[in-house]
């Protein structure tokens, strides 16, 4: 019988992230250059990933 999956909200401490893609913000970030696109799988195996989480990041407390 297979694992069952953990939803990914479920993710907890040194747990493998789920894989995801987000628009690049590189030097060309708003200078009109091309949207580019990162997936995090692409850096699997070839370098270290630190993903940080702040929410409520740039709201008025």
């Amino acid at each position: 019988m297979a694992a069952k999956k953990k939803p990914v909200w479920k993710v907890e401490v040194g747990d493998e992230a789920p894989d995801f893609e987000l628009p690049a913000t590189g030097d060309a970030a708003g200078k009109g250059g091309p949207a580019k696109r990162v997936r995090l799988s692409s850096f699997r195996g070839k370098k270290n990933v630190v993903l940080a989480f702040y929410p409520a990041a740039f709201t008025p407390v």
